[in-house]
């Protein structure tokens, strides 16, 4: 049957119930957030003279609590005005609008007698056919259903997001055994296709796939630690980053989460658990207990493994917890020759390998660490996941590894790593034997184009499902490049469309990407009929390659300056004004430089989580790569449509000058960033799929190249006053340096057209020369340079 969900319910309105509320308002459902009716008065209550059975009083708990979240941060909305899709209600007079939802989804506290209490009347008004889920952790899902109906049971499930639900990616979907197979479906593809989320298939065992196994990995690293007698800023040093994981690592992690969260799921998995063989390492260490006992959870206890500080000179100081004497110590300068070792390796595969080969003890920690959990997760199959590829997305999209425990194996010798696991003691399950003898050599492998996983049951390797569709770089590297050096590729990428990726650190703008830009347009005008410019990594482009300006700055190379902006701007018009429609397609970073090749696009395909913004004046510099021009010119054609001329510019001016990143793709339609026409797509995955099929589209309909401009008007010397006004108040206040001043001065000067006595029109390329003088002159101050030297050193500038 078709199933639309225009309407949901959510059923407790804590941290993860408005978190949730949040994230189907961003995809534009229409919300019901309700939760329990206080028993008696507060204080506030009392002085204003109100009742038990005021609205007001009755909706306190919903109304504080989503309040709440949409003061926290990071936010949880997409945009501020989403919020207005969410209605607050309460148990005794709203639970009756769920008669009107199509998904109610309980998120009441982690009781299982509470959550039937809930069920019962939820019974009494939901609508037959509708779907009933739980957001619960750790609860068997099926005890929940106890004394529902028969309807009720079909449509019920286990939906497990993380917090923050907008944030990290998993979403565990935990059927029982009555569960309509059509409903397991519909969840899967719903949570991926609409909510952006990586749908994992988990059994009904305790704590699920992600936590079963991102917990052990955690107590196993501290298991680790206090055998090798490694201290917090050691571990955590070993356990970021470097090795694919959050910046957050291991003991950072905990003080966010929360140390009390971390004990209570180990402690249910250690009662939980009687045959598990590692249930032991889900016993907490005494020192941990110790922490627990005095209050030391992290964050909420304002101190746990580390704790933030004031020195002496009032300087916020990080200090950090020594677990043998419990007392907090500055942070100390980690060094592991292993480390250092890998400072040059970027790639994270290839690292991996040089790692657990170390000699020193950073190597035996990784060994010990790793070959235990290799050991435990092929243990879990079939118990808690029928494939490896649900373990790995589980652990992955749960906890922010870019690699899971199979991938990770994956980049060993696996023969070989399994006798050093068997000296250590952690011999892996017998199925690992039986694909090595029957021919395997990996967990995955990529045959023409798919990636394909070992499948234990039929002992052969199959497609990963849900996989269709998505347009994934590494899979066709091998065979798909057209052309590449050593910053950037050009894949076929079928049906007539080509896809640039960089692939510089951050995928920042040099030589060999514009080299690589204008290679892809030459190479789509002539064979192809489209264009898309995105990558799979982390971020869409950081923006330009400050290192290589420094450089000319410095030796006061100023022609070179000219001649290397000047190619910038040649690329980007060349991005705007080609035969073939061009795609960009931006997400996570796109600063500077990413945000102006997104501004010449013919179309863009952003992410959701897309944070984009012209931030050159943070460097001392202004946007020269047709930024600045481009928004000047977007206020001049939307002149038509009503907007107040001086306003919208004065707009665009501080957007630029303020250095303004939109923290979503829909903010950035508020900033002129994103027009009408451009696409979000909710999925990251799905996101380069999206963008060749506009790219097709656009090529269908029609494409004509497009004219510049030659009618952009510019307001010359009246803008500029207006604009400085506000410069000069800020400064007044000190609120910005004179060099600020001196930076603001030159984007209202292209802005305006320069030294205009009256409004007029002109042309793109008369704003690019005015961009470029602006920027060569800018690169002479020393202010300037001193900014790009501290961002290089990752700094922080100083705005003086």
């Amino acid at each position: 049957m078709n199933r639309a969900i225009n309407k949901v319910a959510i059923l407790g309105s804590g941290i993860m119930g408005s978190r949730i509320a949040c994230l189907f308002a961003n995809i534009g459902v229409e919300v019901v957030l309700l939760d329990i009716v206080p028993k008696e008065l507060n204080d506030k209550e009392k002085a204003r003279g109100l009742k038990l059975d005021d609205p007001r009083v009755k909706n306190r708990i919903v109304t504080h609590s989503f309040q709440s979240t949409l003061k926290a941060k990071p936010a949880s909305l997409y945009h501020k005005s989403f919020g207005s899709r969410i209605t607050l209600g309460n148990f005794e007079d709203n639970m009756k609008d769920i008669s009107e939802c199509d998904w109610t989804i309980e998120v009441v506290t982690e009781n299982l007698d509470i959550k039937k209490i809930v069920f019962e009347q939820v019974e009494k008004y939901r609508k037959d056919g509708t779907l009933i889920t739980s957001n619960t952790s750790g609860i068997p899902i099926h005890l929940m259903t106890d004394g529902r109906s028969e309807d009720f049971q079909k449509h019920f499930s286990g939906t497990h997001f993380f917090n923050p639900p907008r944030y990290l990616k998993l979403l565990e979907i935990i059927p029982t055994s009555k569960t309509d197979p059509e409903i397991i479906d519909f969840l899967m593809l719903y949570g991926d296709l609409y909510l952006g989320k990586k749908t994992v298939l988990c059994k009904d065992t305790p704590a699920f796939i992600a936590n079963r196994v991102g917990i052990f990995a955690i107590l196993k690293v501290i298991e680790v630690m206090q055998k090798l007698d490694l201290n917090v800023d050691q571990i955590d040093k070993l356990t970021g980053p470097v090795i694919g994981r959050p910046k957050s690592a291991t003991f950072r992690t905990s003080d966010i989460v929360g140390l009390d969260t971390m004990i209570k799921v180990a402690n249910n998995l250690y009662d939980a658990l009687p045959n598990d063989e590692g249930r032991e390492t889900f016993k907490i260490h005494e020192t941990v207990g110790k922490l627990e006992e005095k209050n030391w959870l992290g964050d909420k206890t304002k101190q746990g493994f580390y704790k933030k500080t004031k020195n002496e000179k009032g300087e916020t100081q990080i200090l950090t917890l020594d677990l043998k004497k419990l007392e907090y110590n500055p942070k100390e300068k980690v060094k592991f020759a292993t480390l250092e070792t890998t400072k040059l390796i970027e790639n994270l595969n290839e690292r991996f390998k040089v790692l657990l080969a170390g000699k020193d003890v950073a190597g035996e920690f990784y060994r010990d660490s790793f070959y235990s959990l290799f050991k435990y997760v092929t243990n879990r199959i079939p118990e808690i996941a029928d494939e490896i590829y649900q373990i790995d997305d589980g652990v992955c999209s749960g906890f922010g590894w870019k690699i899971g425990p199979f991938e990770t194996w994956d980049l060993l010798d696996i023969k070989k790593s399994i006798g050093e696991m068997e000296e250590l003691g952690y011999k892996p399950n017998q199925w690992v034997f039986d694909m090595l003898e029957s021919g395997g050599e990996s967990f995955y492998k990529i045959e023409d184009g798919v990636r394909q996983y070992y499948q234990i049951s039929s002992k052969s390797y199959q497609a990963i499902p849900g996989a269709e569709g998505l347009i994934i770089l590494d899979n066709i590297r091998k065979n798909n490049v057209v052309w590449s050096n050593s910053g950037a590729s050009i894949f076929d990428i079928e049906d007539g469309v080509l896809n640039l990726e960089f692939h510089t650190k951050m995928n920042t703008m040099g030589g060999e990407v514009v080299e690589g830009i204008n290679k892809a347009i030459s190479i789509a005008e002539k064979d192809f009929r489209g264009l898309v410019v995105g990558n799979n990594g982390a971020n869409f482009s950081a923006g330009a390659n400050l290192a290589m300006l420094l450089m000319y700055a410095i030796e006061q190379e100023w022609d070179e300056i000219d001649h290397m902006i000047k190619q910038f701007q040649n690329t980007m018009m060349r991005v705007r004004y080609s035969s073939v429609p061009v795609i960009i397609a931006p997400h996570g970073l796109t600063l500077g430089g990413g945000c102006e090749m997104t501004l010449h696009a013919d179309r863009v395909q952003a992410v959701a989580e897309t944070y984009i913004g012209l931030v050159e004046v943070g460097v001392g510099l202004i946007p020269a790569g047709g930024g600045t021009k481009e928004l000047t010119k977007r206020v001049s054609d939307g002149i038509e449509t009503g907007d107040v001329e001086l306003n919208a510019l004065q707009n665009a001016f501080m957007n630029i000058a303020t250095a303004k990143v939109a923290t979503s793709a829909n903010e950035a339609f508020d900033m002129n960033i994103l027009r009408r026409g451009d696409g979000i797509s909710i999925n990251k995955d799905r996101q380069l799929g999206d963008a060749k099929n506009l790219a097709i589209e656009l090529a269908e309909s029609g494409y004509t190249k497009p004219t510049q401009s030659t009618d952009i008007r510019v307001q010359g010397k009246t803008g500029i006053a207006l604009f400085m006004a506000g410069v000069n108040g800020l400064r007044m206040g000190y609120y910005i340096s004179d060099h600020d001043v001196k930076i603001a001065r030159k984007i209202a000067n292209v802005m305006c057209g320069g030294d205009l006595s009256y409004p007029q029109l002109v042309s793109e390329q008369y704003l690019l020369d005015l961009e470029r003088e602006a920027f060569l002159s800018l690169t002479a101050e020393k202010k300037t340079l001193e900014r790009i030297q501290a961002i290089l050193q990752g700094q922080k500038p100083l705005r003086n």
